[in-house]
């Protein structure tokens, strides 16, 4: 699976669980990528804002993240870093839980999901175990999330059967031919 390069930007709607954008800007760098998004949205009568940077290496193994929010809970910012051991840390202190991760995945990004399909070369029917740091919005919590990618064979569109069962979600997500998610049912659609 070879994909195009990244876009200067992109853009998403949140559609059904939330109304918002996300807006996200890619520069490539000295050891990998760096992604900066902006996401804002109205939840259950709740609005919230979400900024981030994400530091990916060679192979979009995420190393560093930076998220701030605001909300009428406040204002809050969150550090993850994840050293060449494989160790994570939340604001410097050790999360041995998080252990094996290899990408955040941010509740309030669409983007975030391109990690384990730009770092995997997939072919039609292989899948892959992605556990991710998931960062909540706009609280900044964080947990563990495991997560499946299963490539489908779909001769015209990039497509993933996904599963995360800690919310008991699985439905297909469609990719561009970038590594960016197009089509995520009920979260958002790709609209630049």
């Amino acid at each position: 699976m070879t994909l195009a390069p990244l876009p200067a930007s992109a853009t998403w709607r949140h559609v059904d669980a939330q109304d918002g954008f996300e807006t996200v800007f890619f520069r490539a760098a000295a050891s990998g990528y760096v992604v900066d998004g902006h996401t804002t949205a109205i939840e259950e009568g709740v609005a919230w804002a979400v900024h981030f940077t994400i530091e990916v290496d060679e192979q979009w193994v995420t190393r560093h993240c930076l998220v701030r929010s605001w909300s009428e809970l406040g204002e809050r910012e969150l550090t993850l870093t994840h050293d060449a051991a494989g160790r994570w840390r939340i604001d410097g202190v050790l999360a041995p839980a998080l252990d094996g991760c290899l990408d955040v995945d941010l509740e309030a990004s669409a983007c975030t999901n391109m990690l384990p399909v730009r770092r995997t070369d997939l072919p039609v029917l292989g899948s892959t175990e992605a556990p991710a740091v998931y960062v909540r919005a706009p609280d900044l919590a964080v947990e563990r999330l495991e997560q499946t990618y299963l490539r489908l064979a779909h001769e015209e569109e990039l497509t993933f059967a996904y599963r995360a069962p800690r919310f008991g979600f699985e439905d297909e997500l469609v990719f561009a031919a970038d590594g960016l998610v197009r089509e995520y049912p009920g979260i958002a659609v790709r609209v630049s």
